[in-house]
């Protein structure tokens, strides 16, 4: 489940910074347009992505940080149980041999 989570917050930062690069290629491709009502609304957009890049920073940095927590976790955790730590590690590689083997 946890794993998952990672999986969808990393979608989640790869699909926003597709939808930041390109309303920044809106941005520039509108660049020429005039008129009060493009302009109020490039300002509009340029805004929201000036937030949501703000917001994807705080995510990436959010997303590391508790990264690096699970990663000391794990240390601490083999560093105390080794031989517990051995174990399922081979389980887990005996579980993925016999999967891959019934292929």
């Amino acid at each position: 489940m946890a794993n998952e989570t990672a999986v969808t917050k990393d979608k989640l930062v790869q699909d926003l910074k597709i939808v930041i690069s390109d309303a920044e290629e809106l941005l520039r491709a509108t660049a020429s347009q005039a008129g009060e009502k493009v302009a109020a609304a490039r300002e509009k957009v340029q805004d929201s992505l000036h937030r949501a890049k703000a917001k994807l920073s705080e995510t990436e940095e959010a997303l590391l940080d508790r990264g690096k927590l699970a990663a000391r976790a794990t240390d601490e955790y083999v560093r105390e149980h080794p031989w517990r730590a051995v174990g399922i590690a081979a389980g887990a590689g005996l579980i993925i041999g016999l999967l891959i083997g019934r292929r």
